[in-house]
Protein backbone atom coordinates (compact mmCIF):
# COMPACT_ATOMS: atom_id res chain seq x y z
CA UNK A 1 0.00 0.00 0.00
CA UNK A 2 1.00 3.48 -0.55
CA UNK A 3 2.16 6.12 -3.01
CA UNK A 4 5.54 6.28 -4.58
CA UNK A 5 7.85 8.94 -6.67
CA UNK A 6 10.46 8.24 -9.14
CA UNK A 7 12.70 10.75 -10.41
CA UNK A 8 14.76 10.69 -13.70
CA UNK A 9 17.54 13.44 -13.83
CA UNK A 10 18.52 12.83 -17.21
CA UNK A 11 21.48 15.14 -19.10
CA UNK A 12 19.12 17.70 -20.14
CA UNK A 13 15.87 17.45 -17.77
CA UNK A 14 14.09 15.99 -14.57
CA UNK A 15 11.22 14.16 -14.81
CA UNK A 16 9.16 12.62 -11.87
CA UNK A 17 5.72 9.86 -11.80
CA UNK A 18 4.38 9.54 -8.66
CA UNK A 19 2.52 6.23 -8.53
CA UNK A 20 0.29 3.70 -7.41
CA UNK A 21 2.95 1.39 -5.06
CA UNK A 22 0.51 -1.89 -5.38
CA UNK A 23 -0.27 -1.29 -8.92
CA UNK A 24 2.53 0.87 -10.58
CA UNK A 25 -0.73 3.44 -11.92
CA UNK A 26 0.78 7.11 -13.04
CA UNK A 27 -0.96 9.30 -10.52
CA UNK A 28 0.68 12.47 -11.76
CA UNK A 29 3.85 13.63 -13.65
CA UNK A 30 6.25 16.26 -13.16
CA UNK A 31 8.68 17.88 -15.45
CA UNK A 32 11.79 20.76 -15.41
CA UNK A 33 14.32 21.33 -17.80
CA UNK A 34 18.05 21.53 -16.39
CA UNK A 35 19.69 24.92 -16.06
CA UNK A 36 22.84 24.07 -17.99
CA UNK A 37 24.41 26.44 -19.92
CA UNK A 38 25.59 25.44 -23.45
CA UNK A 39 29.22 25.14 -24.73
CA UNK A 40 30.85 27.29 -27.05
CA UNK A 41 30.06 25.60 -30.34
CA UNK A 42 27.13 24.03 -28.98
CA UNK A 43 26.36 20.20 -27.93
CA UNK A 44 26.08 19.36 -24.16
CA UNK A 45 28.23 20.31 -21.92
CA UNK A 46 31.34 18.16 -20.01
CA UNK A 47 30.94 19.85 -16.90
CA UNK A 48 27.97 20.44 -14.57
CA UNK A 49 27.73 21.90 -11.27
CA UNK A 50 25.51 19.07 -9.49
CA UNK A 51 23.44 21.83 -7.98
CA UNK A 52 21.60 22.43 -11.28
CA UNK A 53 20.13 18.65 -10.74
CA UNK A 54 18.69 19.94 -7.32
CA UNK A 55 17.16 23.24 -8.55
CA UNK A 56 15.41 21.11 -11.55
CA UNK A 57 14.17 18.40 -9.14
CA UNK A 58 12.97 20.98 -7.13
CA UNK A 59 10.94 23.07 -10.01
CA UNK A 60 9.92 19.45 -11.30
CA UNK A 61 8.70 18.63 -8.11
CA UNK A 62 6.66 22.26 -7.59
CA UNK A 63 2.73 22.67 -7.04
CA UNK A 64 2.75 19.74 -4.29
CA UNK A 65 3.42 16.87 -6.49
CA UNK A 66 4.79 15.01 -3.93
CA UNK A 67 1.69 14.95 -1.69
CA UNK A 68 1.49 12.01 0.32
CA UNK A 69 4.26 10.32 -1.44
CA UNK A 70 6.05 8.08 1.29
CA UNK A 71 8.97 6.64 -0.74
CA UNK A 72 11.01 7.61 -3.66
CA UNK A 73 13.50 6.35 -5.85
CA UNK A 74 16.42 8.04 -8.54
CA UNK A 75 17.61 7.05 -11.66
CA UNK A 76 20.26 9.67 -13.26
CA UNK A 77 22.35 9.76 -16.08
CA UNK A 78 25.14 7.36 -16.48
CA UNK A 79 29.13 7.89 -17.03
CA UNK A 80 29.05 10.99 -14.33
CA UNK A 81 31.75 11.66 -11.69
CA UNK A 82 31.22 13.82 -9.21
CA UNK A 83 34.64 14.58 -7.05
CA UNK A 84 34.36 15.17 -3.23
CA UNK A 85 36.73 16.57 -1.41
CA UNK A 86 37.60 15.39 2.39
CA UNK A 87 34.55 17.83 3.55
CA UNK A 88 31.72 16.17 1.02
CA UNK A 89 32.00 19.52 -1.49
CA UNK A 90 32.75 18.87 -4.88
CA UNK A 91 35.95 19.75 -5.96
CA UNK A 92 35.27 20.72 -9.30
CA UNK A 93 31.90 20.71 -11.39
CA UNK A 94 30.70 16.60 -12.24
CA UNK A 95 32.36 15.52 -15.21
CA UNK A 96 29.15 13.81 -17.73
CA UNK A 97 28.96 12.37 -20.99
CA UNK A 98 30.55 10.82 -23.70
CA UNK A 99 33.90 13.21 -22.65
CA UNK A 100 35.95 13.45 -25.91
CA UNK A 101 38.57 15.11 -23.81
CA UNK A 102 39.40 11.47 -22.10
CA UNK A 103 40.06 9.54 -25.48
CA UNK A 104 44.01 9.84 -24.78
CA UNK A 105 43.19 8.81 -21.13
CA UNK A 106 41.45 5.85 -22.41
CA UNK A 107 44.28 4.59 -24.34
CA UNK A 108 46.81 4.86 -21.42
CA UNK A 109 44.63 2.97 -18.84
CA UNK A 110 44.75 -0.02 -21.75
CA UNK A 111 48.30 0.37 -22.15
CA UNK A 112 48.58 0.60 -18.16
CA UNK A 113 47.01 -2.90 -17.39
CA UNK A 114 48.48 -4.12 -19.87
CA UNK A 115 45.80 -5.12 -22.65
CA UNK A 116 41.99 -4.77 -23.46
CA UNK A 117 41.86 -8.46 -22.22
CA UNK A 118 42.99 -7.39 -18.72
CA UNK A 119 40.37 -5.12 -18.14
CA UNK A 120 38.26 -6.78 -19.40
CA UNK A 121 38.74 -9.78 -17.18
CA UNK A 122 38.82 -7.09 -14.34
CA UNK A 123 36.02 -5.36 -14.35
CA UNK A 124 33.91 -6.70 -17.49
CA UNK A 125 34.26 -3.64 -19.44
CA UNK A 126 37.16 -1.68 -21.76
CA UNK A 127 38.26 2.00 -20.56
CA UNK A 128 36.37 4.17 -23.11
CA UNK A 129 36.22 8.21 -23.14
CA UNK A 130 32.74 7.87 -21.37
CA UNK A 131 33.32 5.74 -18.80
CA UNK A 132 34.50 7.26 -15.62
CA UNK A 133 37.27 5.58 -14.57
CA UNK A 134 38.69 7.36 -17.79
CA UNK A 135 37.64 10.84 -17.00
CA UNK A 136 39.42 9.96 -13.61
CA UNK A 137 43.26 9.22 -15.59
CA UNK A 138 42.14 12.51 -17.65
CA UNK A 139 41.55 14.16 -14.16
CA UNK A 140 44.92 13.19 -13.17
CA UNK A 141 46.73 14.00 -16.06
CA UNK A 142 45.13 17.42 -16.80
CA UNK A 143 44.05 18.44 -13.89
CA UNK A 144 46.77 17.44 -11.20
CA UNK A 145 45.91 19.61 -8.28
CA UNK A 146 42.09 18.85 -8.38
CA UNK A 147 43.17 15.28 -8.47
CA UNK A 148 45.11 15.48 -5.04
CA UNK A 149 41.92 16.57 -3.84
CA UNK A 150 39.64 14.06 -4.58
CA UNK A 151 38.90 12.28 -1.72
CA UNK A 152 35.47 10.06 -2.80
CA UNK A 153 33.78 9.71 -5.61
CA UNK A 154 29.73 9.40 -6.23
CA UNK A 155 28.03 9.51 -9.69
CA UNK A 156 24.66 10.97 -10.37
CA UNK A 157 22.22 9.14 -8.74
CA UNK A 158 24.37 8.64 -5.34
CA UNK A 159 24.56 12.19 -5.26
CA UNK A 160 21.11 12.98 -5.27
CA UNK A 161 20.07 10.03 -2.57
CA UNK A 162 23.00 11.52 -0.76
CA UNK A 163 21.38 15.49 -0.89
CA UNK A 164 17.94 14.23 -0.34
CA UNK A 165 18.90 12.06 2.89
CA UNK A 166 20.66 15.02 4.39
CA UNK A 167 24.37 14.45 3.32
CA UNK A 168 24.31 11.59 6.01
CA UNK A 169 28.13 9.91 6.77
CA UNK A 170 27.01 6.65 5.14
CA UNK A 171 27.06 7.24 1.12
CA UNK A 172 25.74 4.32 -1.02
CA UNK A 173 25.08 3.18 -4.39
CA UNK A 174 23.64 -0.17 -6.40
CA UNK A 175 25.37 -2.62 -8.18
CA UNK A 176 23.78 -1.21 -11.42
CA UNK A 177 25.56 1.94 -11.15
CA UNK A 178 28.16 0.62 -10.05
CA UNK A 179 28.61 -1.29 -12.77
CA UNK A 180 29.03 1.17 -14.92
CA UNK A 181 32.05 2.51 -13.44
CA UNK A 182 34.81 0.80 -14.45
CA UNK A 183 35.78 0.11 -11.24
CA UNK A 184 33.92 -2.24 -10.09
CA UNK A 185 32.96 -5.93 -11.11
CA UNK A 186 29.83 -7.36 -12.08
CA UNK A 187 31.39 -10.92 -11.92
CA UNK A 188 32.49 -10.88 -8.17
CA UNK A 189 30.28 -7.95 -7.03
CA UNK A 190 32.93 -5.74 -5.50
CA UNK A 191 34.89 -2.42 -5.74
CA UNK A 192 38.46 -2.57 -7.58
CA UNK A 193 40.23 0.65 -5.79
CA UNK A 194 43.55 -0.59 -7.60
CA UNK A 195 41.93 0.57 -10.46
CA UNK A 196 40.95 4.12 -9.04
CA UNK A 197 44.15 4.59 -7.67
CA UNK A 198 45.60 3.21 -11.42
CA UNK A 199 43.46 5.84 -12.69
CA UNK A 200 43.40 8.77 -10.40
CA UNK A 201 46.79 8.07 -8.41
CA UNK A 202 45.60 7.39 -4.79
CA UNK A 203 42.57 5.79 -3.01
CA UNK A 204 39.45 7.40 -2.08
CA UNK A 205 36.07 6.56 -0.29
CA UNK A 206 33.64 4.52 -2.43
CA UNK A 207 29.81 3.65 -1.82
CA UNK A 208 28.24 1.06 -0.08
CA UNK A 209 26.69 -0.81 -2.59
CA UNK A 210 23.44 -2.33 -1.40
CA UNK A 211 20.80 -4.18 -2.37
CA UNK A 212 18.34 -3.55 -4.89
CA UNK A 213 15.42 -3.80 -2.50
CA UNK A 214 17.09 -2.26 0.42
CA UNK A 215 17.10 1.21 1.53
CA UNK A 216 19.78 4.04 1.35
CA UNK A 217 17.95 5.42 4.52
CA UNK A 218 15.38 8.09 5.28
CA UNK A 219 15.26 12.08 4.68
CA UNK A 220 14.65 14.76 7.29
CA UNK A 221 10.61 13.96 7.17
CA UNK A 222 10.92 10.38 7.19
CA UNK A 223 10.60 9.76 3.45
CA UNK A 224 11.82 6.61 2.43
CA UNK A 225 14.99 6.33 -0.31
CA UNK A 226 15.83 3.41 -2.47
CA UNK A 227 19.02 2.42 -3.67
CA UNK A 228 18.62 4.72 -6.74
CA UNK A 229 20.06 3.05 -10.12
CA UNK A 230 21.49 4.43 -13.85
CA UNK A 231 18.93 5.39 -16.07
CA UNK A 232 19.99 1.94 -18.42
CA UNK A 233 18.87 -0.35 -15.34
CA UNK A 234 15.97 1.67 -14.72
CA UNK A 235 14.23 2.09 -17.88
CA UNK A 236 14.60 -1.60 -17.84
CA UNK A 237 12.85 -2.07 -14.75
CA UNK A 238 10.36 -0.18 -15.57
CA UNK A 239 9.87 -1.57 -19.00
CA UNK A 240 9.37 -4.99 -16.89
CA UNK A 241 11.93 -6.82 -18.97
CA UNK A 242 12.97 -10.29 -16.88
CA UNK A 243 14.80 -13.17 -18.26
CA UNK A 244 14.68 -14.11 -21.58
CA UNK A 245 13.90 -10.61 -23.06
CA UNK A 246 16.29 -8.31 -24.42
CA UNK A 247 16.26 -4.34 -25.32
CA UNK A 248 17.25 -3.46 -29.06
CA UNK A 249 18.13 0.34 -28.85
CA UNK A 250 17.89 2.12 -32.03
CA UNK A 251 20.36 5.35 -32.37
CA UNK A 252 22.59 6.69 -34.34
CA UNK A 253 24.16 3.46 -33.53
CA UNK A 254 22.44 0.66 -32.16
CA UNK A 255 22.93 -1.58 -28.33
CA UNK A 256 21.22 -5.27 -27.23
CA UNK A 257 21.29 -5.76 -23.77
CA UNK A 258 19.74 -9.03 -22.43
CA UNK A 259 18.36 -10.04 -18.75
CA UNK A 260 20.92 -13.03 -17.73
CA UNK A 261 21.58 -14.44 -14.42
CA UNK A 262 25.35 -14.47 -14.25
CA UNK A 263 28.20 -11.55 -15.46
CA UNK A 264 29.92 -12.69 -18.58
CA UNK A 265 33.82 -12.24 -18.57
CA UNK A 266 34.47 -11.59 -22.43
CA UNK A 267 37.84 -11.37 -22.55
CA UNK A 268 37.77 -9.64 -26.32
CA UNK A 269 35.69 -6.55 -24.14
CA UNK A 270 32.69 -7.12 -27.59
CA UNK A 271 30.42 -7.82 -23.82
CA UNK A 272 29.84 -4.90 -21.44
CA UNK A 273 29.12 -6.72 -18.04
CA UNK A 274 26.20 -4.49 -15.93
CA UNK A 275 24.09 -5.20 -13.73
CA UNK A 276 21.06 -4.40 -13.45
CA UNK A 277 18.49 -3.11 -10.63
CA UNK A 278 17.00 -6.26 -9.48
CA UNK A 279 19.90 -8.64 -8.48
CA UNK A 280 20.45 -10.22 -12.68
CA UNK A 281 22.84 -9.01 -14.75
CA UNK A 282 22.68 -6.76 -18.21
CA UNK A 283 25.39 -7.81 -20.58
CA UNK A 284 25.31 -5.21 -23.50
CA UNK A 285 27.38 -5.62 -26.87
CA UNK A 286 27.16 -2.37 -29.09
CA UNK A 287 27.04 -1.73 -32.74
CA UNK A 288 28.36 1.58 -34.37
CA UNK A 289 25.67 1.56 -36.62
CA UNK A 290 22.00 1.75 -36.54
CA UNK A 291 20.14 4.46 -37.75
CA UNK A 292 22.94 6.50 -39.51
CA UNK A 293 22.98 3.75 -41.53
CA UNK A 294 19.37 4.60 -42.64
CA UNK A 295 19.94 8.32 -42.53
CA UNK A 296 22.78 8.10 -45.21
CA UNK A 297 20.52 6.08 -47.63
CA UNK A 298 18.08 9.12 -47.08
CA UNK A 299 20.37 11.50 -48.30
CA UNK A 300 22.25 8.90 -50.93
CA UNK A 301 18.36 8.52 -52.32
CA UNK A 302 17.56 12.40 -52.35
CA UNK A 303 14.31 11.36 -49.89
CA UNK A 304 12.48 15.05 -48.60
CA UNK A 305 10.18 12.43 -46.26
CA UNK A 306 13.12 11.16 -43.69
CA UNK A 307 12.77 8.14 -42.58
CA UNK A 308 8.95 7.59 -43.28
CA UNK A 309 9.29 8.02 -46.83
CA UNK A 310 11.96 5.25 -47.11
CA UNK A 311 10.25 3.02 -44.89
CA UNK A 312 7.22 3.54 -47.59
CA UNK A 313 9.57 2.88 -49.90
CA UNK A 314 11.81 -0.07 -48.42
CA UNK A 315 8.09 -2.09 -48.31
CA UNK A 316 7.53 -2.01 -52.17
CA UNK A 317 10.75 -4.47 -52.37
CA UNK A 318 10.24 -7.65 -51.05
CA UNK A 319 13.09 -9.46 -48.43
CA UNK A 320 16.13 -9.88 -49.72
CA UNK A 321 15.76 -6.47 -51.36
CA UNK A 322 16.34 -8.94 -54.93
CA UNK A 323 19.68 -9.90 -53.80
CA UNK A 324 21.12 -6.44 -52.54
CA UNK A 325 23.00 -6.17 -49.44
CA UNK A 326 24.14 -3.21 -47.62
CA UNK A 327 27.05 -4.44 -44.83
CA UNK A 328 26.17 -0.97 -42.89
CA UNK A 329 29.89 -0.23 -41.18
CA UNK A 330 29.26 3.40 -42.46
CA UNK A 331 31.51 4.36 -38.91
CA UNK A 332 33.65 1.83 -38.86
CA UNK A 333 32.21 -1.51 -36.74
CA UNK A 334 32.31 -2.45 -32.71
CA UNK A 335 30.42 -6.14 -33.52
CA UNK A 336 32.47 -7.54 -35.64
CA UNK A 337 35.18 -5.62 -34.38
CA UNK A 338 36.43 -3.65 -37.80
CA UNK A 339 36.59 -0.21 -36.35
CA UNK A 340 38.54 1.37 -39.57
CA UNK A 341 36.31 -0.53 -42.32
CA UNK A 342 33.60 0.95 -44.26
CA UNK A 343 30.51 0.47 -45.41
CA UNK A 344 29.36 -1.99 -48.86
CA UNK A 345 26.98 -2.40 -50.78
CA UNK A 346 26.88 -5.90 -52.64
CA UNK A 347 24.60 -7.50 -55.43
CA UNK A 348 24.46 -4.51 -57.47
CA UNK A 349 22.22 -6.17 -61.19
CA UNK A 350 20.39 -4.49 -63.25
CA UNK A 351 17.13 -5.56 -61.81
CA UNK A 352 18.32 -4.68 -57.91
CA UNK A 353 19.95 -1.06 -58.88
CA UNK A 354 15.79 0.56 -57.79
CA UNK A 355 15.24 3.04 -55.44
CA UNK A 356 12.76 1.50 -53.41
CA UNK A 357 15.53 -2.29 -53.49
CA UNK A 358 18.28 0.16 -52.00
CA UNK A 359 15.67 1.59 -49.33
CA UNK A 360 15.16 -2.66 -48.10
CA UNK A 361 18.72 -3.35 -47.93
CA UNK A 362 19.34 -0.35 -45.85
CA UNK A 363 16.61 -1.51 -43.38
CA UNK A 364 17.69 -5.62 -43.34
CA UNK A 365 21.28 -4.40 -43.38
CA UNK A 366 20.63 -2.49 -39.77
CA UNK A 367 18.91 -5.34 -38.31
CA UNK A 368 20.77 -7.90 -39.50
CA UNK A 369 23.64 -5.76 -37.69
CA UNK A 370 22.06 -5.76 -34.80
CA UNK A 371 21.28 -9.45 -34.82
CA UNK A 372 25.03 -10.45 -35.01
CA UNK A 373 25.37 -8.24 -31.94
CA UNK A 374 22.58 -10.61 -30.26
CA UNK A 375 24.34 -13.57 -31.59
CA UNK A 376 27.34 -12.62 -29.85
CA UNK A 377 25.14 -13.08 -26.60
CA UNK A 378 23.13 -16.09 -27.55
CA UNK A 379 26.43 -17.69 -28.13
CA UNK A 380 27.05 -17.16 -24.38
CA UNK A 381 24.20 -19.06 -23.85
CA UNK A 382 21.91 -15.92 -23.47
CA UNK A 383 18.41 -17.14 -23.93
CA UNK A 384 16.33 -14.33 -26.03
CA UNK A 385 12.92 -14.76 -27.12
CA UNK A 386 11.48 -11.80 -26.48
CA UNK A 387 12.78 -8.08 -27.78
CA UNK A 388 11.85 -4.93 -26.69
CA UNK A 389 12.49 -2.53 -29.94
CA UNK A 390 13.07 1.06 -28.68
CA UNK A 391 13.74 4.39 -30.38
CA UNK A 392 11.97 6.65 -32.88
CA UNK A 393 12.83 4.28 -35.87
CA UNK A 394 11.08 1.55 -33.93
CA UNK A 395 7.77 3.06 -35.39
CA UNK A 396 8.61 2.63 -39.15
CA UNK A 397 6.69 -0.57 -40.30
CA UNK A 398 9.66 -1.27 -43.01
CA UNK A 399 11.32 -2.43 -38.98
CA UNK A 400 8.56 -3.86 -37.26
CA UNK A 401 7.69 -6.32 -40.24
CA UNK A 402 11.46 -7.36 -40.89
CA UNK A 403 12.71 -7.30 -37.03
CA UNK A 404 10.67 -10.80 -35.98
CA UNK A 405 11.82 -13.14 -38.68
CA UNK A 406 15.58 -11.36 -38.48
CA UNK A 407 15.56 -11.52 -34.79
CA UNK A 408 14.21 -14.74 -34.39
CA UNK A 409 12.26 -13.74 -31.73
CA UNK A 410 8.86 -11.89 -30.70
CA UNK A 411 9.09 -8.14 -31.37
CA UNK A 412 7.71 -5.30 -28.42
CA UNK A 413 7.13 -1.91 -29.52
CA UNK A 414 6.48 -0.12 -26.10
CA UNK A 415 3.99 2.92 -26.23
CA UNK A 416 6.36 6.01 -25.19
CA UNK A 417 6.43 6.32 -21.66
CA UNK A 418 9.21 7.99 -18.82
CA UNK A 419 10.33 4.59 -18.05
CA UNK A 420 13.38 5.28 -16.30
CA UNK A 421 10.99 7.30 -13.88
CA UNK A 422 9.22 4.29 -13.31
CA UNK A 423 11.39 1.80 -12.85
CA UNK A 424 12.70 4.38 -10.45
CA UNK A 425 9.47 4.53 -8.75
CA UNK A 426 9.09 0.74 -8.70
CA UNK A 427 12.59 0.49 -7.11
CA UNK A 428 11.34 3.12 -4.18
CA UNK A 429 7.72 0.90 -3.99
CA UNK A 430 10.53 -2.59 -3.36
CA UNK A 431 12.18 -0.49 -1.07
CA UNK A 432 9.17 0.62 1.05
CA UNK A 433 6.87 -2.35 1.01
CA UNK A 434 9.67 -5.30 1.45
CA UNK A 435 8.93 -6.85 -1.83
CA UNK A 436 9.22 -6.82 -5.61
CA UNK A 437 6.28 -4.68 -6.71
CA UNK A 438 4.74 -7.33 -9.76
CA UNK A 439 3.51 -4.12 -11.41
CA UNK A 440 1.87 -4.47 -15.06
CA UNK A 441 4.36 -4.18 -18.27
CA UNK A 442 4.46 -2.18 -20.47
CA UNK A 443 1.49 -0.88 -22.76
CA UNK A 444 3.09 -1.72 -26.60
CA UNK A 445 2.60 -3.80 -29.67
CA UNK A 446 3.57 -7.05 -30.42
CA UNK A 447 4.95 -8.59 -33.12
CA UNK A 448 5.50 -12.00 -34.67
CA UNK A 449 7.49 -14.16 -36.41
CA UNK A 450 4.92 -16.17 -37.96
CA UNK A 451 5.33 -18.21 -40.94
CA UNK A 452 8.07 -15.26 -41.93
CA UNK A 453 10.96 -16.95 -40.24
CA UNK A 454 12.11 -18.96 -42.78
CA UNK A 455 12.74 -16.05 -45.10
CA UNK A 456 14.28 -14.24 -42.04
CA UNK A 457 16.88 -16.94 -42.20
CA UNK A 458 17.43 -16.58 -46.11
CA UNK A 459 18.12 -12.98 -45.43
CA UNK A 460 20.11 -13.60 -42.43
CA UNK A 461 21.77 -16.44 -44.53
CA UNK A 462 22.27 -13.59 -47.63
CA UNK A 463 23.82 -11.08 -45.20
CA UNK A 464 26.74 -13.25 -43.10
CA UNK A 465 27.71 -14.74 -47.16
CA UNK A 466 28.53 -11.45 -48.08
CA UNK A 467 30.42 -10.19 -44.31
CA UNK A 468 31.91 -13.74 -44.43
CA UNK A 469 33.27 -12.34 -47.65
CA UNK A 470 34.27 -9.29 -47.12
CA UNK A 471 35.01 -9.63 -43.90
CA UNK A 472 36.59 -13.04 -43.60
CA UNK A 473 37.24 -14.37 -39.61
CA UNK A 474 35.61 -11.06 -38.47
CA UNK A 475 33.58 -13.23 -36.25
CA UNK A 476 36.50 -16.20 -35.43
Amino acid sequence: MGIVAGLDSSPEFTRIVVCDADTGAVLRQGYAPHPLEAPEGGGRPSDVDPQAWLLSLGEAAGGGLLEGVQAIGVSAQQNTVVPLDAQGNTVRPAMVGGDKRAQVAAADLVDRLGSREAWAEAVGSVPQAALPVTKLRWLARSEPENAEQVAALMQAHDWLVWQLLGRPARRTTDRGGASSTGYWSAASAAWRPDLVELALGHQVALPEVIGPGEAAGRTPEGLVISAGTGETMAAAFGLGVQSGDAVVSLGASGSVMAVHHEALVDSSGSITALADATGMHLPVVHTSNAVRALRGTVEMLGLDGGLEELSELAMKSTPGAHGLVLLPYLEGEKTPNLPHTAGTLSGLRRESMKPEHLARAAFEGMLCGLTDAMDVLRGRGVEIRRVFLLGAAAELQAVQSAAPALFEAQVVVPQPADYAAIGAARQAAWALNGQLPQWQGAAAQVFEAGDELPVGRAVRQQYRAVRDQIHPGAFS
